[in-house]
Formats: structure tokens, C-alpha cells, sequence
């Protein structure tokens, strides 16, 4: 996906011909980061690897043509959105109705008058550059500028069904402030506010791994996705971050204890299968999380499941 810190947008040429893969290299090398597949298998492993920004897609090819990579691309709510300018030798509205009814941005027809490609292509990257930027704006919670319940939502979605796919482990934390509520009455909203800032920030700096997600999904509510990742692991993980978050030292007189603000958290692992959906990993997690303050508050509780 393109963002505002690359210098060049990535662009996937399909083609079973790789002559024309050569001309359009040629052509836009200079503009973009090129690749080339010559045929619709090699395109959907690339494409997974390493998302491109837009791809050129050839119709006619053997064994899978273009409709079915097209296909098969719209299926997956990661790759989904990646826009998808189809060509090809044939030149007739059937097709190019039925190339949109796929979900095509754009159709072009060979022979390449290359000018035009160039300027299809600047303007589809530019249209994808804006809509990132809107669903980011979207996908940010406006108070701690972390990521919100809806950008957590969309990335465990498509992690579980990573995880899912390669038989990998996946845990879930889920935490809250141990006596918000006290503190808001006693310090004031404002104070609160500044509060969960500091808070949100320490869990996106205890996160070391890129994959790793913290997100705030409500109220003093935060959850932490981490992908790859053993009960072992999570259970290190969770009991660092609420050693970070104590280690703030933010003064709560109305806490019992230890007089600091704290958060209490439930952890929960699994190996996604057909038989296990991630509300179980949810439910095990909240499970988790009540417990641990039940128990007293300012500590991490887990399980697989």
C-alpha cells in the first residue's frame, strides 16, 4: 500500500507475453516500482507477498485469464481494494462491460499508446492515494491517535485469516484502566483525557513488532492484536505493557493500593481451525480481563483456547 513515506507507488504487470511486460517496464520504470508475472498464479502469490499499489492485468492468458485473477483478488478483503486496470487485443463493449461488472477501475487496448497508460495510471494512483488517506483519517481514534475499534475490527479480520491460512498461533489483550471512573470524579475529564493519551502511547511504544496492533476501542478500553504469537509470548508481552504503564507514575489517590494509575488485562491464544471463530478468541480474552479484576485489578490473567 502506498503511503505518504515511499518515494515511488508499486506496480504489478500481468501479462503471459513477456515482451509486453518489457515494453510497459520500460515504459514506467523510471515513475514507479515495476514488477512483472506472466501468469494469473505467480500474480496472486506476488500480489499477497507484497501488496502493490495498482496492477496491470492482462485478459487473455492460459489457464487462469484475467476475470478470474480479478476474481480471486475481490474475494480478499486484504487485496480487495488494490485498483486493477484490465487490457487486452480485444476491443468490444462486451468485454469491457464485463471487465467493470468485475470490479475494474479502467480497460485499455493493445496495442499500448504508451502516453495514455502513463496518464491512466497517474490518475488511478492519485484516486487510491486519497481514499488511503480518508479511511486512515477514518481508522484513527481522535483522542489518543492510536488506532480506534473500527481499524482494530478490520485488522483482526484479516490476521485471523492469515493466521487461519498458515497454522499459526494468534493472541488477543484486552485491558482497561482499573478505576477510571474514580479518577475522571476526582482529577476531572480533562485530566482523564490527558490520561488515556499517555496510556495510549505507552502501548504503541511496548509493541516492538510492526504486525503488532494497539487499538482504543472504547471508553478506557484498549485491545492488542498480536499475530504470530504463542501464550508464552503474549503472557511476556501483556505483563510488559502493564509494567510500562505503571511505570508512568501517574498519580490516582482514589486507586486502592498502589495509589498510581494501573490496568488490568485478559490475554487469550489460539490456532485459528474451522472449528474456532474469533468471537472465541474475543470471549476468552473479555474472560480473561474480568477475572484479573475480580482478582484485585493491576495484573494480567490468560488462556489458550
Amino acid at each position: 500500500m502506498l503511503t505518504a513515506h515511499d518515494t515511488k507507488a508499486r506496480v504489478l504487470i500481468v501479462d503471459d507475453v513477456p515482451a509486453n511486460c518489457r515494453v510497459l517496464m520500460e515504459s514506467l520504470k523510471s515513475d514507479y516500482e515495476v514488477e512483472f508475472a506472466t501468469s494469473g498464479k505467480q500474480a496472486l502469490e506476488m500480489v499477497i507477498v507484497n501488496q502493490p499499489d495498482l496492477i496491470l492485468l492482462d485478459i487473455m492468458m492460459p489457464e487462469m485469464d484475467g476475470y478470474e485473477v480479478c476474481s480471486r483478488l475481490k474475494q480478499d478483503v486484504t487485496l480487495q481494494d488494490i485498483p486493477v486496470i484490465f487490457f487486452t487485443a480485444k476491443n468490444s463493449r462486451e468485454d469491457e462491460a464485463k471487465g467493470f461488472e468485475w470490479g475494474v477501475v479502467d480497460y485499455i487496448a493493445k496495442p499500448f499508446y504508451i502516453p495514455a497508460v502513463k496518464a491512466r495510471i497517474r490518475s488511478h494512483l492519485e484516486q487510491k492515494k486519497k481514499r488511503d488517506l480518508l479511511i486512515k483519517l477514518a481508522s484513527v481514534d481522535p483522542l489518543t491517535g492510536i488506532p480506534n475499534r473500527r481499524h482494530f475490527t478490520d485488522v483482526f479480520e484479516v490476521e485471523w485469516r492469515r493466521a487461519k491460512r498458515g497454522g499459526a498461533a494468534i493472541s488477543l489483550m484486552l485491558l482497561d484502566v482499573d478505576y477510571f471512573k474514580q479518577y475522571n470524579d476526582t482529577y476531572g475529564h480533562s485530566a482523564g483525557d490527558e490520561c488515556l493519551k499517555r496510556i495510549a502511547q505507552s502501548l504503541h511504544h511496548s509493541l516492538r513488532r510492526p504486525g503488532d496492533c494497539a487499538a482504543r476501542i472504547g471508553g478506557e478500553e484498549f485491545a492488542i492484536l498480536l499475530p504470530e504469537t504463542d501464550a508464552l509470548g503474549a503472557a511476556i508481552i501483556a505483563d510488559r505493557i502493564r509494567h510500562d504503564v505503571e511505570a508512568l507514575d501517574i498519580p490516582h489517590s482514589a486507586a486502592e493500593g498502589s495509589g498510581r494509575v494501573t490496568i488490568s488485562a485478559g490475554v487469550a491464544t489460539c490456532t485459528p481451525t474451522e472449528e474456532i471463530e474469533r468471537q472465541a478468541l474475543l470471549n476468552a480474552a473479555d474472560e480473561m480481563l474480568y477475572q484479573a479484576k475480580e482478582r484485585g485489578r493491576n495484573q494480567v490473567l490468560g488462556r489458550e483456547i
